[in-house]
């Protein structure tokens, strides 16, 4: 009698997590051990309280500081199989995009995969994340609460001349750039600003040098890994953004916290607000001579 009650006590702990690929993964208590293989998951599982069950994440996890002292067992999309085998994780999470996650699974390792890629996502895969931990949800409501909260405040604290600017964030090189479907272009929207690039086109789409002539921004937004950080593309010099001054290169600390769709978008939205701020002194829209 006393060993059945100690079943259908560890029983009713048991729990199941559906990730993004629709893979189901049963949790028999919540993980202690845990790899991460997404910097934007790293941060989460941080955010909700629980860096210290960390014990490996991927090259670029850099946030918070404390994950730098943790084992790196390579990219997200380039993973050191052996590496995460031998730090005996109990759940390894990374994007639907890795190579590794079937590879894992077939080596018996419990593996989630969750990507966001919007504001709607971002706050789904807090709270998978806090599934996963076995944490309650109101940890990730929380954590979705300061980030939305934040976002507004960095929107409210845009001068009128600033709002309505057709802007065009470059991500990487290409151009690759951030669509209005994109959680970036969803910031940028919620700061009043306009996105110089269709939405039909999708959230990260390839451009043309011309598309960007064509659309001619009032403000031109870019990562350090972008074209614009190191040598502009042909023509763009004479792009009015380009002529005015309206062009922002972010470093790589503010890159890492521009293209991570987690719990540092408010961060995002208060640096991309500041460039539009900075830049928009003069009447949006006014033409050179």
């Amino acid at each position: 009698m006393c060993c059945l009650s100690l079943l259908a006590a560890h029983a009713a702990h048991a729990y199941e997590v559906t990730d993004d690929t629709g893979r189901t993964v049963r949790f028999d208590a919540p993980p202690q051990r845990v790899v991460s293989l997404l910097p934007s998951l790293t941060e989460s599982v941080c955010e909700l309280g629980a860096c210290a069950r960390l014990v490996g994440v991927d090259r670029y996890s850099n946030w918070p500081a404390s994950v730098a002292k943790l084992p790196q067992v390579g990219g997200g999309l380039d993973p050191n199989i052996e590496a995460i085998v031998a730090l005996k994780p109990d759940v390894v999470l990374l994007a639907t995009s890795s190579r590794a996650s079937d590879r894992l699974a077939a080596l018996g390792l419990k593996v989630l995969a969750l990507e966001p890629k919007t504001h709607a996502d971002v706050q789904r895969v807090l709270k998978k994340t806090a599934a996963v931990l076995g944490q309650p949800t109101a940890d990730a409501e929380r954590v979705w609460r300061q980030i939305d909260a934040g976002v507004s405040a960095a929107a409210q604290s845009l001068p009128e001349r600033a709002r309505g600017a057709r802007v065009l964030f470059e991500v990487s090189r290409g151009p690759y750039v951030a669509g209005e479907l994109s959680f970036i272009g969803e910031t940028l929207t919620r700061l009043g600003a306009r996105n110089a690039v269709s939405a039909a086109l999708g959230p990260f789409p390839r451009l043309s040098p011309e598309y960007v002539l064509r659309a001619d921004p009032d403000v031109l937004m870019a990562g350090s890994r972008s074209m614009l950080a190191t040598a502009p593309y042909p023509g763009w010099a004479q792009l009015r953004a380009v002529r005015q001054g309206r062009v922002c290169i972010f470093d790589s600390a503010q890159s890492d916290v521009l293209v991570r769709p987690g719990p540092r978008m408010a961060e995002a939205a208060r640096i991309m607000a500041r460039c539009l701020s900075d830049k928009l002194g003069a009447k949006v829209g006014a033409k050179a001579p």
